[in-house]
């Protein structure tokens, strides 16, 4: 069944005709799985929606079987999820699942602060995000702060200068991406968060690696407490 209040994907799939253009010549399964990763951490495919094989192939001008094989691609990392006769649907994430991604995210963010070395550090990438989610916050524009924060994580991870960590944390947010989606109010999740991305900045900005793993430590508490709470509440009146 899809969530109330969301719009089938076949009036969705009418988005990604632009998204054609991105593929060219070379359109393979993981481009497309690309695609479909970035559209369904923005939300235009939300937590539960059925994604049609018509709607989004004719969308995207590709064949069924490569289509089919993104599609697994996808759902190994657990971002969809195939139901037997049914068809394929963007996952809707258990509160199980919200604790284990953020048990990877202090393995992974943690340690690539952990690993700096001798300062100066590259921050830019860190910085940008944090002056991003000050903008849209100050713009009350919800999913831009949402996305932001996002921005900032992923630099954080970034900064261990490993592609193999950083395409981990892609996926592990893409899919926490889908618990912000069925929250309410973004605002109240991410706002508050704001000034410590900042104090994490400064302190990174300042060559204190030691002080900067430990305020993400307690960053990453926190939020998971806030959410997993919320997001369990939410679910349990679905």
């Amino acid at each position: 069944m899809e969530p109330d209040g969301y719009a089938p994907a076949s009036g969705l799939a009418a988005g990604l005709e632009a998204d054609r253009a991105l593929l060219g010549r070379t359109s393979t399964a993981e481009r497309v799985a690309d695609i479909l990763r970035d559209r369904i951490a923005e939300g235009f495919f939300p937590p539960g929606t059925r994604l049609s094989e018509d709607s989004v192939g004719g969308a995207l001008g590709v064949s069924r079987n490569t289509l089919r094989e993104a599609f697994r691609l996808l759902t190994h990392e657990r971002l969809l999820v195939h139901e037997l006769n049914r068809g394929v649907f963007v996952r809707v994430v258990t509160v199980d699942d919200l604790n284990d991604i953020y048990r990877v995210r202090r393995l992974v963010e943690c340690a690539a602060v952990r690993g700096l070395g001798e300062p100066p550090y590259e921050v830019r990438a860190v910085e940008a995000a944090v002056l991003a989610g000050e903008r849209a916050a100050r713009d009350r524009a919800w999913q831009d702060l949402s996305t932001a924060n996002i921005r900032f994580h992923q630099a954080i991870v970034s900064l261990a200068g490993s592609p193999r960590a950083d395409e981990l944390m892609r996926a592990v947010l893409a899919e926490l991406r889908l618990v912000f989606h069925v929250m309410a109010d973004p605002r109240r999740f991410h706002a508050p968060y704001l000034v410590r991305n900042r104090q994490i900045l400064e302190v990174l900005q300042g060559g204190d690696a030691v002080e900067a793993e430990r305020l993400l430590a307690s960053y990453l508490d926190d939020s998971q407490g806030q959410l997993a709470d919320a997001y369990g509440r939410k679910m349990s009146r679905r």
